[in-house]
């Protein structure tokens, strides 16, 4: 951390403090300062304040030291706090002192090409961004009948994705993939070749590493221009973790609000659900769907109903939300309750990864709900066709391989085996190759509308004869 992002958490933290010391004599009333009673894990339990959940608190520690935490839950007397940050120095019966204040995202242009973490601090050496507007982390709630219909189609650079599974401005997807198959490569192309506005990327829970790789590697300075990356990797606290995916989501409404169409992908949203987990079982939540509890599944749909069109029709937050297939596993809990809010999903296979295409997007399991309302009917055909050309081969592969195929007696396999490398070069597609939406659908239209090659044709009619 910078000397310049020390100076300004040390002085949020002293203002916070002498905020919450001046409303304790304020004519509002008091705010009796509480002590530190328990300490389990990351949970802390203090007693002896009144704070309203979500309220900040600040908690004095050995030699000066302060820690921020935020409160999660009550039982009694009892106030449940979780710590933003480490908790090394703090000592039993520690003052408590809560701010009454909640968390909010600072939020503006300078965050433009900036690295910050889950609470608004830079992480890319340079001062702290100036950000005069502030934002709630929670978001507002926007009446779901005055949103505006997707009815506009996003370039994401991707053919496949362009021509197969096309994106609406303001539609939500997942992005399902397990380890290994190609998912941060396939983000990083859409996030140099998108022709949205503004791009937030919100990498939660993540591995430290991958947060350098994907700024310097994988996204590169021009598209970091235009850009806002938000960091909370897996060493972060839970609550971290959550304020993490808020801050990026809330930072996309800023924009989203000014007009501008924005693109949003979160990695991950599994590592959103795990940080919810660990919080509300550390603070006694019973475990229900495979060790998640309840309020897993109610903090799924309100960080994802937050991204879509605005009311005004102003701007949009096209959405892609990261989940992790623990195990190549598509029933997962958090994936089968994200499958239910999102507004298609893409999954990305193994097993055609490891047959060399890129990105490895399984056409059959894939879904886009809104393309049918952003296309023409010309592309949904083509779509169509492709899908039933595809599907063919996929589902006859194991005679083919073994030989078993004779051919002229199928005409649709027969077509389907003489297009089939021409399917596979289609759906590939190099990291540093962009493919604009009326190339992909040009280069479908005419893939689909090919004729067979003449050697096909003729031993199609030899057979038959």
């Amino acid at each position: 951390m910078s000397d310049a992002t020390k100076d300004f958490a040390s002085g949020r933290r002293w203002a916070d403090r002498l905020d919450a010391l001046s409303q304790q004599v304020s004519g509002s009333g008091l705010v009796a300062q509480g002590r530190l009673d328990r300490m389990v894990g990351m949970t802390l339990e203090a007693v002896g304040c009144e704070a309203a959940v979500g309220a900040r608190c600040l908690i004095d520690g050995a030699e000066g030291s302060q820690v921020e935490a935020e409160v999660v839950g009550f039982s009694g007397e009892r106030l449940f706090l979780m710590p933003t940050a480490d908790v090394t120095g703090l000592t039993p019966g520690a003052p408590v002192v809560p701010t009454r204040r909640v968390y909010e995202a600072r939020v503006g242009e300078a965050l433009l090409g900036r690295v910050i973490d889950g609470a608004g601090r830079a992480l890319d050496g340079m001062p702290a961004p100036v950000c005069d507007r502030r934002v709630s982390l929670a978001g507002r709630p926007i009446n779901p009948l005055s949103r505006q219909a997707i009815r506009r189609p996003l370039d994401v650079g991707v053919r496949s994705i362009n021509a197969l599974l096309t994106a609406g401005s303001g539609q939500r997807l997942g992005l399902f993939a397990g380890s290994g198959v190609g998912k941060s490569s396939l983000l990083g192309m859409m996030t140099r070749y998108t022709e949205a506005d503004v791009i937030v990327v919100g990498l939660i829970g993540e591995r430290g590493r991958e947060v350098q790789e994907f700024v310097h590697d994988t996204l590169g300075p021009e598209s970091l221009r235009r850009s806002v990356i938000v960091a909370s990797p897996a060493d972060c606290s839970p609550l971290m973790r959550l304020h993490g995916a808020w801050l990026a989501t809330a930072v996309a409404e800023y924009f989203r609000d000014r007009g501008s169409r924005v693109l949003l992908l979160m990695d991950s949203l599994t590592r959103f659900a795990q940080a919810q987990r660990e919080i509300a079982l550390a603070i006694g939540e019973p475990p229900a769907t495979k060790g998640y509890p309840p309020s897993v599944f109610a903090r799924l749909p309100q960080l994802v109903e937050r991204a879509g069109n605005s009311g005004d029709g102003a701007g949009s937050i096209t959405a892609f939300y990261t989940v992790l297939a623990e195990g190549d596993d598509q029933n997962d809990p958090v994936a089968d309750a994200a499958r239910a809010i999102l507004d298609g999903h893409l999954v990305l296979s193994r097993e055609l990864a490891e047959g060399g295409v890129y990105p490895a997007i399984d056409i059959e399991a894939s879904v886009s709900r809104a393309m049918n309302q952003v296309v023409t009917p010309a592309h949904a055909e083509a779509a169509q066709q492709l899908r039933q050309i595809y599907a063919t081969y996929r589902q006859h592969r194991d005679l083919i391989t073994v030989g078993a195929y004779k051919r002229g007696t199928d005409p649709e396999l027969d077509r389907a085996v003489a297009l089939w490398p021409r399917v596979k070069a289609f759906l590939s597609q190099g990291m540093h190759e962009p493919v604009s939406l009326a190339e992909s659908i040009r280069a479908m239209e005419a893939l689909v509308a090919s004729p067979l090659p003449e050697q096909e044709q003729e031993i199609m009619k030899h057979a038959a004869g």
